[in-house]
């Protein structure tokens, strides 16, 4: 079909809203009616041919009496799904009692395969009923979409003599149209849009991000394609259409396997309603309702390619209790071990993007050469939220020490519908080619784009094809230039030391402190206070803690007194302060040496690079004990993490004005300003 045809059935649908809704609902409210009234006449006019037979066999299987007719039903529809009551839409038109109508039409829905029942469940299309025939438009809204004006079967219309008067709509044309009403649809309502679709320009993009490095590498074989958070799986039906073309020009023959999860109950049944109106039934059942988070429904699945749009920014609590909680989440997803040690992968619980990643990650087929390829968009707190030993930072770790990360690209501002915030484009494998393995690639793609000449949403630029292919040919490059740069994986590790200072106290006892402590301490505490208001009374502190502790024990022990270590130090927090020139207060003495008690108040982290030359120690002695000489690190705190700075590695800084520049603009203010107080000044010094 022409897109001329095709956009004018586009048009033709989009104006029965305003035909027929208007005044009934309002203008975002006409999807809820118009999507699933789509949906049901295609299906309907693919039905159309072998509805007969369906009847017929449905009657002898009743007598028969067979209450399983679901497999049998298909068969004769010679669809992945069918509809078994006795009316066709066509049929109801006629109906000239709304009551009448309204329960002929509940029995013609009720008529479909569970498949189909589950998409107007979704779509809880059946409490727009009500409505519809409150307002006497359920007639009309059925006459509209079966009119001879328009044909949504895949069989042409013919005139008498023969000729075809509108020709059949194939399911690759229907798809498109479907496509393009939810487009419109979504463009409406701009508040939503970028919640469930993402523009049709970052998705080429990252169909040609995950199969143009290996399109060399396909062969004859089955893949299997999936996305977590699929919406109205615009990704999924993209990468096919590419993989497709991809095999075709190597006359390779593939089996395309789609697999889909969406949370959101209209995205989904738009999702599922989009595969099976292209005749894609199989597809279709491979749609799961429900949370990829807490309620996986491919646990025991592996995939060749991976793309996903997550939510970001958007808290996953509820997923997170339903999973048992921080402390008691076993999910095998996201808990591993890694070199040896334990990794939480658990995020915040504001911000569940990553976690959509980590179920990717733990899909990748592992058992071919291919192994799995996978691009995610996630804004830019993935690449730096999280200090070290965070679930953020852990799962950065995971993934770049396992050296699965092979590119990040950063889009132009504004190029999504909901939100002008930095967008990124993650591309994973493990099957890194050998010349890219221990490296990572950044690529800048934020100045690449085409301003659209009216915004939608906060939508204001896009991708050409010829951009698209430009950015492509940037990662394929895999070469230094001024918008790609190349990183040995370690360049965005660190480790975080903490870096500890003794307690240094000064005691002093005076008769004050003494009466206060007398009375608000246990009487057993009173002689061990009057014996360290002996050894550190008077008017100078003591400045050894040490030694004043010591005798303290001294004099406790002759009187047969024993305090517990909890005793002993509400004595010291009464008596004693803190004193830069005092001595440092010793924790314990070891075979090797000394350890002090270290002052939190002045407990500092440090990051190090895993890069840095020498390591821990030498930027411990060279950036630190020069300011600080009796510093020590806390081995024991030390952690890895890893972030990403995109600002860093690509900022340019704006070049400082000359010293002839700045001369020149304070001269010509300084003549001006002359000039002005000549205009208001006379000669003769009196205001003009």
């Amino acid at each position: 079909m022409e897109n001329g045809q095709l956009n004018w059935i586009t048009g033709f649908i989009w104006n029965i809203a305003d035909d027929v809704l208007r005044d009934v609902y309002v203008r975002g409210k006409y999807r809820d009616v118009i999507l699933p009234m789509t949906v049901i006449r295609r299906l309907d006019a693919v039905l159309e041919p072998t509805k007969d037979a369906v009847l017929k066999l449905s009657d002898q299987l009743d007598q028969a009496g067979v209450a399983n007719k679901h497999a049998a039903l298909r068969a004769a529809s010679g669809q992945a799904f069918y509809n078994g009551s006795p009316f066709r839409l066509r049929d109801l038109r006629a109906r000239g009692n709304p009551q009448q109508l309204k329960a002929d039409f509940e029995a013609y829905l009720d008529g479909f395969s569970p498949n189909v029942q589950e998409i107007i469940d979704k779509f809880k299309f059946r409490n727009q009923i009500p409505t519809l025939v409150e307002a006497d438009i359920l007639g009309s809204l059925i006459e509209k979409f079966t009119t001879f004006d328009i044909n949504l079967s895949p069989e042409p219309i013919r005139a008498e003599d023969g000729t075809v008067r509108l020709p059949g709509l194939d399911n690759h044309a229907m798809g498109t149209l479907f496509e393009e009403l939810i487009r419109r649809f979504n463009e409406e309502n701009n508040e939503e849009a970028g919640e469930h679709f993402t523009p049709r320009d970052v998705v080429r993009l990252m169909t040609n991000l995950i199969f143009y490095p290996i399109w060399d590498d396909i062969k004859d074989g089955t893949y299997r394609v999936y996305d977590g958070a699929c919406g109205t799986g615009g990704m999924l039906t993209l990468a096919q259409t590419t993989l497709e073309q991809l095999a075709r020009e190597r006359d390779k023959e593939v089996s395309i396997h789609l697999f889909g999860q969406e949370v959101q109950p209209e995205t989904y049944a738009i999702s599922k309603a989009d595969l099976l109106i292209k005749g894609e039934g199989v597809a279709a059942d491979n749609m799961k309702y429900g949370s990829t988070l807490s309620s996986d429904a491919f646990t025991a699945i592996v995939f060749d390619f991976m793309l996903s749009n997550p939510p970001y920014g958007k808290s996953w609590k509820s997923d997170l209790e339903r999973l048992g909680g921080k402390t008691s989440l076993t999910d095998p997803r996201f808990q591993v071990t890694h070199q040896g040690e334990e990794l939480s992968l658990i995020t915040r619980s504001s911000d569940g993007q990553l976690m959509f990643l980590i179920n990717k990650l733990a899909k990748m087929n592992h058992d071919t050469a291919l192994g799995s390829r996978i691009a995610e968009v996630h804004n830019g707190s993935s690449l730096f939220t999280g200090d070290a030993g965070s679930g953020e930072s852990n799962i950065r770790r995971w993934i770049i020490e396992n050296d699965w990360l092979e590119a990040i690209i950063a889009l132009p501002l504004n190029i999504f519908y909901n939100t002008g915030i930095a967008t990124y484009i993650w591309v994973l494998t493990n099957r890194k080619p050998e010349a890219h393995r221990g490296q990572v690639q950044l690529i800048d793609a934020t100045a690449i784009y085409t301003p659209l000449r009216k915004n939608l949403g906060k939508k204001n630029c896009e991708l050409s094809a010829e951009q698209i292919q430009q950015i492509t040919d940037l990662f394929l490059a895999f070469e230094e230039t001024e918008q790609s740069k190349l990183f040995p994986n370690a360049a965005f590790g660190y480790w975080k030391i903490v870096v500890e200072r003794p307690l240094r106290l000064a005691t002093l006892v005076t008769p004050a402190k003494l009466a206060a402590f007398k009375q608000s301490a246990p009487v057993k505490l009173h002689p061990a206070a009057e014996h360290l208001a002996k050894i550190a009374g008077g008017s100078e502190p003591q400045r050894d803690f040490n030694a004043v502790e010591a005798q303290l024990k001294t004099a406790l022990k002759a009187d047969g007194l024993k305090l517990t270590a909890a005793d002993l130090k509400r004595l010291r927090d009464a008596f004693t302060e803190k004193d830069e020139t005092a001595a440092p207060v010793i924790k314990k003495k070891t075979k090797t040496g000394i350890e002090y008690e270290p002052d939190t108040a002045l407990r500092d982290t440090e990051q190090v690079p895993l890069l840095e030359d020498g390591g821990i120690e030498a930027f411990f002695q060279r950036e630190v004990l020069p300011h600080v000489p009796d510093a020590w690190i806390d081995h024991d705190k030390t952690q890895i993490g890893y972030e990403i700075s995109f600002t860093r590695h690509f900022y340019k800084p704006t070049p400082l004005r000359t010293l002839e520049e700045i001369k020149a603009d304070l001269e010509a203010l300084q003549a001006e300003a002359e000039g002005l107080l000549d205009e208001i000044v006379s000669p003769g010094g009196e205001l003009v």
